[in-house]
């Protein structure tokens, strides 16, 4: 899967919100600031080794590395203050979009655990192609995790957060040069889709240095 145009992702928002999706009258101000759109960070900010990931809420491969390796990377690196990563959400589609921002709606304290919610149940949530069918899936796990109703239209509606979303995709995944996903950037370094051993072969070295 390669990355969007800046004009083609731009359509993206503007064709296919989820407020479309169920026939708005209009959008509506959203709980979050649509003109800062902020990185979401776990780890140690400080730490001698520093990943950005790049993921689409869509992308199997993605949900396969949340799945089988992201787990042992969270216990062995990251919640043990060696390793801090950045996640930065890259958006093929409308629904890989929405996710993004049901994630970012649920605040920065349950974002990581929407995102894993999402990764884990990807071929649920959006294994429908009727947008609306996709819409209601999103907004129950919204609810799952303590969302109410109005809170998700709200959030659902914002359709300056989601151009803002759309911006800031296109401007880090350009000046990073990410092609597809997931994307890794360990150190400054880019490096395309990998096993746990593979990273570990790589963060182990920079640690010792």
């Amino acid at each position: 899967m390669f990355i969007r145009t800046l004009a083609a992702a731009f359509a993206l928002v503007l064709t296919g919100t989820v407020a479309q999706a169920q026939e708005a009258a209009a959008p509506a101000p959203g709980p979050a600031d649509a003109t800062t759109i902020p990185d979401m960070r776990m780890g140690n900010p400080e730490a001698r080794v520093q990943i950005t990931e790049y993921s689409s809420f869509t992308c199997p491969h993605c949900a396969r590395f949340h799945a089988e390796s992201m787990p042992r990377l969270k216990a062995e690196y990251i919640d043990t203050g060696k390793v801090g990563l950045t996640y930065r959400e890259v958006y093929f589609d409308r629904y890989g979009l929405w996710a993004a921002m049901l994630a970012r709606c649920g605040g920065e304290s349950r974002y990581f655990g929407i995102s894993e919610i999402l990764f884990s149940t990807q071929t649920e949530w959006a294994g429908s192609n009727d947008p609306a069918v996709v819409t209601g899936n999103l907004k129950r796990i919204g609810r799952s995790v303590g969302m109410a109703d109005a809170e998700l239209d709200a959030c659902f509606e914002n359709r300056a957060m989601a151009e803002a979303m759309v911006a800031k995709f296109q401007a880090d995944s350009t000046a990073d040069g990410v092609e597809g996903t997931p994307t890794f950037i360990i150190n400054g370094t880019k490096y395309p889709n990998m096993t746990f051993e593979d990273m570990k072969a790589i963060i182990d070295p920079l640690l010792a240095e």
